[in-house]
């Protein structure tokens, strides 16, 4: 077998970047009317896997969506095999998940279609896709760890520090959640005969807008505590902006196809964000074995005054 544990690095990143870009394409399937393109599961339709001419461009869109989870299936074995030539336990539990998210999220992207796209089956769609972009993020970070279930490096786990990263992670469960829940609501449902989920687009467009400050201010808060010396904190909050700022534009413009599918963009890049900030800051790496984070020193101070 070819030994595929040194491309385990670029494996890992070409697992993140398909699970992200599947998120892409999936919303471009909805935005241009396509979600039931191929009317039908696991055909496309009842005689053949594959659209024809009838089913116009809207086919030719879904399937091509489909034929992606291919792409992403043979990137997901790929990793996975790589995880497990490393030997270490941890990258092989990660890689394994990523790869049964594939088939999971496949079937639950079938019912979708067989329910009609109905809205809280499509939000949960979107969000197994998520978990799998954190997943990925939380490969690419074990990847740095020098060994498999010991401590390996430094960590900093208790505390108001990783416990208000923790909170901060929460709340952007909390906001990506909402973020469906808006969709539903609105008029970008896949399919033009697709009922809504029947909620005032406006009550929770408020709703969402107000956990999303809860989250920026959490995360300016958790930069403010690691001294800024978290980049990764950093990295979350310059996405948030530029989410934010995306979601009051596409707001007051009528929702505009590009760019919510730019606002769907920025929601995976948040899921990848926040874990990346979460993790920085509970597994902290330092440079040298045993260094601490910069912002642990502070709690070495409570401690003492404690």
């Amino acid at each position: 077998m070819i030994d595929l544990s040194r491309w385990m690095r670029p494996l890992a990143w070409a697992s993140l970047v398909a699970n992200i870009g599947i998120v892409v394409t999936g919303g471009a399937v909805r935005l241009t009317g396509s979600g039931l393109g191929c009317p039908t599961w696991p055909r496309c339709t009842d005689e053949s896997f594959r659209p024809h001419g009838e089913l116009g461009l809207h086919g030719a869109i879904e399937f091509g969506n489909r034929m992606l989870t291919f792409v992403l299936v043979a990137v997901a074995v790929a990793t996975f095999i790589a995880a497990w030539q490393t030997g270490r336990r941890r990258l092989r539990v990660l890689a394994f998940w990523l790869a049964f998210g594939v088939p999971a999220q496949a079937i639950i992207g079938g019912i979708t279609v067989l329910t009609d796209l109905n809205s809280w089956l499509v939000a949960l769609h979107l969000m197994l896709s998520m978990v799998m972009v954190a997943t990925a993020v939380l490969l690419l970070r074990r990847l740095d760890d020098p060994g498999d279930d010991g401590p390996g490096v430094a960590r900093w786990t208790t505390g108001r520090v990783p416990t208000l990263a923790w909170l901060v992670f929460a709340a952007g469960w909390v906001v990506l959640y909402l973020g469906t829940v808006v969709t539903g609501a609105g008029p970008h449902a896949g399919d033009a005969q697709t009922e809504r989920n029947g909620l005032d687009p406006v009550q929770v467009s408020q709703l969402h807008a107000d956990a999303v400050f809860l989250f920026v201010g959490l995360t300016i808060g958790l930069l403010l505590a690691t001294r800024t010396h978290s980049r990764a904190v950093a990295v979350l909050l310059g996405v948030q902006l530029g989410q934010g700022a995306i979601g009051f534009v596409q707001y007051f413009t009528d929702l505009p196809e590009i760019l919510v599918g730019f606002h769907l963009l920025g929601a995976a890049l948040t899921a990848a964000a926040m874990t990346w900030a979460v993790l920085d800051v509970v597994l902290p790496a330092p440079s040298r074995p045993g260094e601490a984070p910069p912002w642990a020193e502070a709690r070495r101070d409570e401690v003492l005054v404690d």
